[in-house]
């Protein structure tokens, strides 16, 4: 099958066109697929709730806002902020020791960073583990190695083969094929410590993407499943019956993602009315086009 087409339209006129590769995985096994399932791509902030697993095994005593937040990309509204001050709190650190840096666009604080979650669940596996706090984003630290190790067994994939980078936090992050993606949410749940996060990040949906965000709206939309988005038009979820889903579009688009997860769980036979075309909106708020599949 092509890659899904998502065209925006402003009035009758169609204003561009994004392409947008998806896969599905069930027992090890692609059962759909639009465009590509073998485009690389790095796994940015879809990668958190894998970043987590280490996490969950260094402090099983969390609670499901600390996991939540600590898999989120969050958007700094206040119970956001809350539970990453918990989390910091519980690690027995301070904002001072985030490394994310601050965010443009927001409160120029580490708090504000919407991977500060993911940094403060950093900090509280190095506080456990007796690994150095400084330098704890660092490719040769050991919580990152570690975290590499999960990564790489999840996807079913040669460690020694993932290229990496340095994500937009300061991290690591990893490429893989779309359809390892898919592949390995469909397993988080069997991995130790994946039942907890999944398991969190179902119960505190609105911590994990916030007011507007895809995978908080496919959650709270559609128990049980469970989302992950990430930078440059990534979109990774694990569905019913241990299904897991990933999209990409190739330009690197947000907009395009909601119509085309609309029409890739309708070809799935799992739709989700919520889920669909988007509209087009001036600075006034009145609705001028529309984002759908075309």
């Amino acid at each position: 099958m092509e890659a899904i087409r998502v065209a925006v339209r402003r009035g009758a006129v169609v204003e561009a066109v994004h392409r947008v590769h998806a896969v599905a995985v069930r027992d090890g096994a692609v059962v759909a697929e639009a465009g590509d399932p073998g485009l690389v791509c790095f796994y940015r902030s879809s990668a958190k709730p894998l970043q987590a697993l280490q996490l969950a095994r260094a402090l099983p005593e969390l609670d499901d806002e600390q996991l939540a937040i600590a898999s989120a990309s969050h958007r700094a509204e206040h119970a956001q902020l809350e539970a990453v001050r918990r989390l910091l709190d519980t690690a027995g650190t301070m904002e001072s020791h985030l490394e994310c840096g601050p965010q443009e666009g927001r409160v120029p604080e580490p708090l504000y960073h919407n991977c500060s979650g993911k940094h403060a669940g950093m900090l509280a596996v190095c506080r456990v583990r007796g690994w150095p706090t400084e330098g704890y984003r660092l490719p040769g630290h050991p919580l990152q190695q570690a975290i590499a190790v999960d990564v790489a067994a999840a996807a079913a994939v040669d460690i020694a083969e993932v290229p990496t980078a340095v994500d937009g936090c300061g991290v690591v992050t990893f490429a893989l094929p779309l359809e390892r993606m898919a592949f390995s949410f469909s397993r988080l749940e069997s991995l130790e410590g994946g039942g907890r996060v999944a398991a969190a990040m179902r119960a505190r949906p609105e911590l994990v993407g916030g007011s507007g965000s895809l995978d908080t709206l496919l959650m709270e939309a559609a128990p049980p499943w469970l989302a992950k988005g990430g930078a440059e038009g990534l979109f990774c979820a694990l569905g019913p019956g241990g299904l897991g889903v990933a999209l990409r579009c190739e330009d690197g688009s947000f907009r395009a993602l909601r119509p085309a997860l609309g029409r890739f769980l309708e070809e799935l036979g799992l739709p989700v009315s919520e889920i669909g075309h988007d509209v087009v909106e001036n600075s006034r708020g009145e609705v001028v086009g529309e984002i759908a599949v075309a």
